[in-house]
C-alpha cells in the first residue's frame, strides 16, 4: 500500500490547487518574464483568493499577450476598455492600468538594474530563505524582506505591490521556502534552494 503523502493544508482537496502546490509553489523561479507574470497575478489577487486567480490564469495569459512586458507597455486606452469587457479575467480598471504601468517600470529595471530577476532576488541575497514552520499559524504575512521589496518596487513605479502581496509572491516563486516542515515538498524545494542564483 503506497505511503500517504503529507502536504501543506492550504490547497485543501481541489485537484488544481493541489497540483499547483505540488509542482509550482515554492520552486525557485529566475526567469524575468515569469517573475513579472507572477507578480502581476499576485497584484490581481489583492482582495481575492489565489484559487480564483489560478483558475483564470490561462485567460489572463491570453488577454495580456503572454505577459510580455514590451507588448503590455504599449497598451492604449482602447485595449484597457477591451480588457474591462473580458469576463475571463478580473475586470478591475485600477489593476489593469497598474499592469500597464508596471510593465513600463519593468522595462526600466531591465535597462538599469541588471535585469528584473537580479533586482528581485537581491532582497534575499540571491538564494532562497528556507523556513521551518510546523503550523500555518507561524507563517508571517509580511517580512522585512517583503517590505523592502515592496518599497523598492513602488519607488520604481510599480503599483499593487504592498508587503503582503510581495511576500505571497516570494513564497510562490521560491524566494522563501514556506512549505511546512512536514510537507513532502519542503525537502524537495530545499534541495532546489541550494542551487542559488544561476
Amino acid at each position: 500500500m503506497p505511503k500517504e503523502i503529507t502536504r501543506c493544508s492550504w490547497p485543501g482537496t481541489a485537484d488544481d490547487y493541489v497540483l499547483y502546490h505540488d509542482e509550482e509553489w515554492g520552486v525557485p523561479e529566475w526567469d524575468d518574464r515569469a517573475l513579472f507574470e507572477k507578480l502581476t497575478l499576485d497584484g490581481f489577487q489583492a482582495g481575492l483568493s489565489w484559487i480564483t486567480i489560478l483558475r483564470k490564469r490561462d485567460n489572463f495569459r491570453k488577454a495580456f499577450d503572454g505577459f510580455d512586458p514590451e507588448k503590455i507597455a504599449r497598451y492604449r486606452p482602447a485595449k484597457v476598455e477591451r480588457l474591462l469587457k473580458d469576463a475571463g479575467i478580473i475586470r478591475h480598471r485600477g489593476k489593469i492600468e497598474a499592469t500597464i504601468g508596471n510593465a513600463r517600470a519593468y522595462l526600466d529595471i531591465m535597462n538599469q538594474d541588471g535585469g528584473f530577476s537580479h533586482f528581485l532576488w537581491d532582497f534575499v541575497d540571491g538564494a532562497p530563505i528556507v523556513n521551518s514552520w510546523k503550523t500555518m499559524k507561524q507563517v508571517p504575512v509580511a517580512t522585512d524582506e517583503s517590505k523592502a521589496m515592496s518599497k523598492a518596487l513602488k519607488a520604481k513605479g510599480f503599483k499593487f505591490c504592498g508587503p503582503t502581496i510581495t511576500y505571497a509572491f516570494m513564497q510562490a516563486v521560491g524566494m522563501v521556502n514556506d512549505h511546512m516542515v512536514g510537507c513532502f515538498r519542503h525537502k524537495q524545494c530545499q534541495k532546489l534552494a541550494k542551487t542559488g542564483r544561476p
